[in-house]
């Protein structure tokens, strides 16, 4: 089944609404965001690009306390924000019906980014976190199934932590980020 959106648009926030409106981790946030480069000349260019293409809106389902959303949106705003796409946010528990269409892994994990045409048809979805990143839990999921077995919340310590040493130091990672949002993108 195709999944449709549109009757989320001029629902959700604009990326600076969002910002503004953070009651939690804004700082950490702004950082992300203040800290943000174009690595890539190409990449910039080509985000610049989709200037000429009036086709696709973004919605990203969101929520300030979740740490993925801090780290990982600022990059996704940044990435757009030169592009001329319609950005909206979805706080995810006010889009619990949309959430439920992006499961990961059967649960609700964002952000999720979905690219969408003007009808609301879904072209394709970012999210929640790197590739590379996500790659940790998948294989954290696989090999503790059992939420209530004794071992779960040590082992999913560990995972947190190595997700966080995948990440690395400092913002490189947004890069990946904006790599793999393009080669997304690409594909419409």
């Amino acid at each position: 089944m195709a999944v449709n959106l549109f009757d989320k648009f001029n629902k959700g926030l604009s990326p600076q609404q969002f910002i503004d409106g953070m009651t939690k981790n804004k700082e950490k946030f702004e950082e992300y965001y203040n800290g943000f480069t174009w690595s890539d000349e190409a990449d910039q260019q080509y985000f610049e690009s989709l200037n000429d293409r009036d086709d696709l809106r973004c919605l990203i389902l969101a929520a300030d306390w979740c740490g993925d959303v801090v780290r990982n949106v600022p990059a996704v705003f940044r990435a757009l924000e030169n592009s001329g796409m319609k950005v909206e946010v979805l706080i995810m528990e006010e889009n619990t019906d949309a959430m439920d269409q992006f499961l990961t892994m059967g649960g609700r994990a964002i952000p999720i980014v979905i690219f969408t045409d003007t009808g609301g048809h879904v072209l394709g979805h970012w999210g929640p976190r790197p590739d590379h990143v996500q790659s940790v839990m998948r294989k954290f999921k696989e090999e503790n199934p059992d939420r209530e077995a004794p071992d779960y919340n040590d082992n999913i310590k560990v995972a947190r932590t190595e997700m966080g040493r995948q990440y690395g130091e400092g913002l490189g990672y947004q890069q990946v980020i904006v790599k793999e949002l393009r080669n997304l993108i690409s594909g419409f």
